[in-house]
Order: structure tokens, then C-alpha cells, then sequence
């Protein structure tokens, strides 16, 4: 196979990869704040709104670092903001499955936007 395109391939595989290494550091350096492990704090969550996790992250939001887990109960999603801190609830809101579909999209557009403006 010809260099240039074997050089080609390896710089277009490591630009498509970038990203999630990036997404990963970020979780890392989040991990390294947190004082209560995942674990612990979906205990705490499931406590609060009783269902089934359907997704969970560790993210800065109001204000904090929380863990937040989307769970469902019954036909709705409640979302759960538990500190990593501390494990005290930080936020409990109910969102209907067209709710929780709108707020997935946006927050894939929000994301792509961002690999946009920070990996040209």
C-alpha cells in the first residue's frame, strides 16, 4: 500500500478518535472530584424515584458536580442530580418520553457543536 495513503488513513482515524479521547479525559478529571462513588449515589436516586436507570453521567450542573441518572417510572423519565460530593439530592424533575427525546437531541447538537469549535 502507498504511504501517503497509509499516512492518510492513520490522520483521518486519529482526527475521528480525538474526540472521544477527549470525552474520556474530561470524565477522568471529573472522576478524580468525586468524594461518593456511582454507585452510592444511584442508591441514593433509586431511593428518591424507585424504577429503572435508563442512562447515568457525571457532569457539572448547577452549580456542582452531580451524578445524573435518567429513571424511569411508569411512562416517564425522572431525572435525579445527586452530589458527588456529598450525596445529597440536588434536583428531582419529571420529564415525559417526548421531553426526555427533545432534550436528547439538543444535547447531541450541543456536542457536536462543541467538536465543531474545539477540534477543527
Amino acid at each position: 500500500m502507498n504511504k501517503s495513503l497509509v499516512f492518510g488513513m492513520a490522520a483521518v482515524m486519529s482526527l475521528a478518535v480525538a474526540p472521544l479521547a477527549g470525552a474520556a479525559d474530561d470524565q477522568a478529571k471529573l472522576a478524580k472530584e468525586a468524594r461518593i462513588s456511582k454507585e452510592k449515589a444511584q442508591e441514593i436516586a433509586l431511593k428518591r424515584a424507585p424504577g429503572t436507570v435508563e442512562s447515568s453521567e457525571l457532569e457539572r450542573e448547577k452549580g456542582t458536580l452531580v451524578y445524573s441518572f435518567d429513571i424511569r417510572t411508569g411512562k416517564d423519565i425522572t431525572e435525579v442530580l445527586v452530589s458527588a460530593i456529598d450525596g445529597h439530592i440536588v434536583d428531582v424533575s419529571h420529564e415525559s418520553a417526548a421531553k426526555e427525546a427533545a432534550e436528547k437531541k439538543k444535547e447531541a447538537q450541543e456536542k457536536k457543536s462543541h467538536k465543531k469549535t474545539t477540534h477543527p
